[in-house]
């Protein structure tokens, strides 16, 4: 498993008892943290194989995951449990993330300096084997550079105007946006002699 979705070696346990429960209801795992605190939270990142996750979808993995846990019992002191679908700006987790991704910026971190740096900010250029793809600007220019995939320490989408509208195209593709709701919104707000608050 990769460092990416399971750091810790407890992640790491905690991942190989949940995924198999995640899977099982037909999604995957994207991230998961164990966040230390007075009440530790136990934060589970899951979406569908082909994208698009809905709040149901999180209780029904939630109240899953709830029961595996209490079965194999890894965290004796209290938690709480999280679960979300990535974001918009998503972690980006495994390699197959990264094709997906193509062509839309992310800010990649590596695990030891590359050419004296760990941080790399660019457009997502693909995947070469177990190498990720990243267009950097450089003096100016743009060169594409190779990171293994192993070097990277953390990764996630940039939020961008390109991104925002794919998300959207994507969302409504699949009907979880209805249009004609926001059709409605406008046309009221339009309509000549509507009414609006004034100060």
């Amino acid at each position: 498993m990769s460092d990416l979705i399971a750091k810790t070696s407890m992640d790491q346990r905690l991942a190989a008892i949940v995924t198999p429960v995640i899977e099982g209801l037909g999604f995957e795992l994207v991230r998961l943290r164990l966040m230390a605190g007075k009440t530790r939270t136990l934060q589970i990142m899951a979406d569908r194989p082909d994208g698009g996750i809905e709040v149901d979808d999180c209780a029904a993995i939630s109240a899953a995951v709830s029961a595996a846990l209490d079965v194999e019992d890894p965290l004796e002191d209290a938690y709480t449990l999280e679960v979300s679908s990535p974001g918009i700006d998503r972690p980006l987790t495994r390699l197959k993330d990264f094709e997906a991704w193509e062509g839309y910026e992310a800010r990649v971190e590596t695990t030891e300096l590359i050419d004296g740096r760990r941080r790399f900010k660019g457009k997502l250029a693909g995947v070469e084997g177990e190498e990720v793809l990243i267009e950097i600007e450089e003096g100016g220019e743009t060169v594409t550079i190779g990171l293994q995939f192993d070097w990277l320490s953390d990764a996630k989408l940039v939020l961008t105007d390109d991104l925002i509208a794919e998300m959207l195209r994507t969302r409504k593709a699949s009907g979880a946006i209805d249009e004609s709701e926001f059709d409605e919104i406008e046309t009221e707000a339009d309509a000549p002699g509507a009414p609006h608050s004034e100060e």
